[in-house]
């Protein structure tokens, strides 16, 4: 009878984020009443998403369904996999499972938020661990951070991979190899569902390894006359211990900034993820007792983030540290579409200042962690799964990926392309998309979470483009009418010393609108104010052709006591 009923029994993957999207990973898994969650990322937001922080993934199915949660397990320490953790354990009291690393860079979120770090477990990789009707394995993988790992859940259903970011790196920086040889068992054994990063989807060939940017390091540092600084991503460890390694081949200091950098480097010095001699890290606080030709700068900002160390040196805005001529500065990151412009001017400032520039177009100062075309159908070959679910990409990365898919023996048929929310159901006979839950954008504004929405953004989208109007009344409490003269203030609509005429005239019109009031006995304070906005809507578009956001506020005031 059981038997019958497990046989019966559907399991469903729900992606709440990173499917037709790069960022903000987030997977439900379900079977029987039991549910397992992998990753909880962030995005960060874009132009249209005007004073938002951060993008997180919309938690509610999760909430309606709080009491099957068994487990949240994460494949490694990226932003984009981690950052929305604090979030989610503030609804949900589960535990969190990870490598060392990933747990040590979560524990420091936990702790800026004020959250109890008691529910973090680690494990390592190549340990599997249960949870409910689930068994969870953790298989080494290559990527720009230690510790990242694939998961392969091990359902009554079938085995379903996880790849997470990954790419295939034969010489890594660490030491630690990819699992291939598990894959491989795995796929022998037979998968179910592979779930595969889609995100270097469009670029043929192989990830160059890690170590090409050593080297290139090494031949920079050899020619730089001055002062070095580099920018590269805080979480990217790979990265930064080959800047560790080029300052200490050429006997210099190395000073980091940046408070995310300065986090990470000190997490993963503590958990021994990064090698360095006691000797080689100097103090910000200490740099004007070296030479420049002895100092080495680790810094953020390899995006030309607004506020970041690296724009502030550009700009000749950091506190404890000048630029000079001849200094050189290696971006050792590409942009991130959308970043293009900014790293330009990144770059301007820093030429100005007379700056030697080394950058990816220049020289290779970055490799991607993430895995090309052939890797993607390494994977796929060794894996040989019966469906396959390409995820972390785009729509049109999503569809390239189904493509290779296709190229390596997977059936069209079996290759299930969804979005955010949808329900990937599966039996062991069959496998398809059926259905949808809720899985939209949260957004952080501060310490808001979801209370700035589609209304918000599109009022601060109105104030930035057309400014705002400010009409501010006296009316009589009992008859309604105008007392004194309406005032008017105006922010980022026009410079008001130079548009007498425009506020005169304005003043008119809402004049105009209490007289007509007062003629047709009006005395609903809403219907004034409608008035008001819809007539001084109307002049300022008619004289200027701009539609600021026009807020009345009317004021009753009592006549009687006053004159009283």
């Amino acid at each position: 009878m059981n038997k019958r009923n497990n046989r019966n029994k559907k399991l469903k993957i729900i992606p709440l984020g990173g499917v037709g999207e790069i960022g903000k990973n987030m997977t439900a898994v379900e079977y029987n009443n039991q549910i397992i969650i992998v990753d909880a990322g962030l995005t960060f937001p874009d132009d249209t998403m005007l004073g938002v922080d951060i993008v997180i993934p919309d938690f509610s199915y999760l909430e309606q369904n709080k009491d099957k949660i068994k487990g949240l397990v994460i494949t490694h320490g990226h932003e984009d996999h981690i950052g929305a953790v604090p979030y989610f354990l503030k609804k949900f009291d589960v535990r969190v499972y990870a490598t060392k690393l990933t747990l040590g860079l979560i524990e420091v979120k936990l702790k800026e938020h004020r959250l109890d770090t008691s529910l973090l477990k680690i494990v390592h990789p190549g340990q599997t661990i249960k949870l409910g009707d689930f068994d969870i394995e953790f298989i080494s993988v290559n990527h720009s951070i230690p510790d990242a790992t694939s998961i392969a859940i091990h359902s009554p259903v079938g085995v379903i991979i996880f790849t997470g970011d990954f790419k295939v790196d034969y010489t890594p920086i660490d030491g630690v190899h990819m699992d291939l040889q598990r894959f491989a068992q795995l796929g022998s054994e037979g998968v179910l569902a592979l779930l595969s990063d889609s995100t270097n989807v469009e670029r043929p060939g192989y990830t160059m390894s890690e170590i090409i940017v050593g080297d290139t390091f090494k031949q920079v540092f050899a020619s730089a006359k001055e002062r070095i600084v580099v920018a590269t991503f805080a979480s990217n460890l790979h990265r930064v211990q080959q800047v560790i390694d080029a300052t200490e081949y050429y006997d210099r200091k190395l000073v980091i900034t940046g408070r995310s950098m300065e986090n990470n480097v000190k997490i993963a010095i503590e958990l021994g993820y990064l090698k360095i001699k006691k000797e080689t890290m100097v103090n910000i606080n200490k740099i004007d007792k070296y030479n420049p030709s002895d100092i080495v700068m680790l810094t953020t900002g390899s995006q030309g983030e607004p506020m970041s160390a690296l724009t502030r040196l550009a700009k000749s805005e950091h506190r404890k540290v000048k630029l000079m001529p001849n200094d050189t500065v290696i971006i050792s990151a590409t942009p991130i579409p959308g970043n293009e412009e900014s790293m330009g001017d990144v770059i301007n400032n820093l030429t100005e200042l007379g700056c030697d520039v080394v950058y990816s177009k220049l020289a290779d100062v970055h490799v991607s962690g993430h895995a090309c075309q052939e890797e993607l159908k390494l994977m796929l070959s060794l894996v040989r799964p019966k469906y396959f679910i390409p995820v972390h990409g785009e729509k049109r990365h999503l569809k390239m990926h189904a493509k290779l898919a296709e190229q390596v023996g997977v059936r069209p048929e079996n290759i299930l392309i969804g979005k955010n929310g949808s329900i990937y159901e599966f039996d062991k006979y069959s496998g398809k998309i059926n259905g949808q839950v809720p899985a939209g954008n949260v957004l952080v504004d501060g310490l808001g979470i979801g209370d700035v929405g589609n209304v918000v953004l599109r009022d601060r989208k109105h104030l930035s483009e057309e400014g705002l109007i400010t009409v501010v009344l006296n009316v009589d409490k009992k008859t309604k009418r105008l007392v004194g003269s309406p005032e008017i203030i105006s922010r980022g609509f026009v410079y008001v010393k130079e548009s007498k005429d425009i506020i005169g005239n304005a003043r008119r019109v809402i004049l105009n609108v209490m007289k007509e009031a007062e003629k047709k006995n009006i005395t609903d304070i809403n219907y004034i104010k409608y008035l008001i906005r819809d007539r001084l809507k109307s002049y300022v578009y008619t004289e200027i052709k701009r539609d600021p956001m026009i807020i009345p506020i009317i004021m009753e005031v009592d006549t009687d006591v006053k004159n009283k």
